[in-house]
């Protein structure tokens, strides 16, 4: 398989996992539970994690909560790693612009990886205990918004890689 077709596999498959965590993840807001896996990602303390997952609990969700966070693993490490080897693949090309978006793509795909992971591991762990914890929480809170920045980041630039290559197919 080449690289660019591993990239769009991965890369568009991790958007499609994204749009069924999202789905996953709504019966968390959509109801009279004050907490989505929003706000459980944004608790900085293990008290708020523990006000939510009480939420979560009372109101029948939390296996719902830990069906949307085993998602979320999934499509991390396929979305990660298909900005990681998008960047791979851009970096090659003779387009500067295009080389230089496809090193901040593998770049921004592989904080992504690391930061929403950090992130995410720490919210499950806490939700499998059933137990907030300040050092968990802390970090989760500290990552997160490294995590969206390096997301959207890699996005734009996967996006605007393919449409670069795209003009350039169509003006060859």
């Amino acid at each position: 398989m080449s690289l660019r077709r591993a990239f769009i596999w991965t890369w568009v498959g991790g958007l499609v996992l994204f749009a069924i965590v999202i789905a996953l993840g709504m019966p968390l807001v959509l109801t009279q539970v004050p907490g989505g896996i929003l706000d459980h990602q944004a608790a900085a303390t293990g008290a708020e994690v523990d006000r939510i997952q009480s939420a979560w609990r009372s109101a029948g969700l939390w296996n719902q909560a830990a069906l949307a966070m085993m998602g979320d693993l999934l499509f991390i490490g396929i979305y990660g790693i298909g900005c990681v080897l998008g960047g791979l693949y851009f970096r090659r090309s003779a387009q500067r612009w295009i080389a230089f978006a496809g090193t901040v793509a593998l770049a921004s795909g592989a904080v992504f990886l690391v930061t929403d992971y950090a992130e995410t591991i720490s919210q499950i762990v806490q939700l499998w205990r059933f137990e907030g914890d300040d050092g968990l929480a802390g970090l989760a809170a500290t990552v997160r918004p490294w995590k969206i920045a390096s997301w959207i980041l890699a996005t734009l630039a996967i996006i605007a890689c393919l449409m670069g290559e795209w003009k350039a197919r169509r003006s060859a």
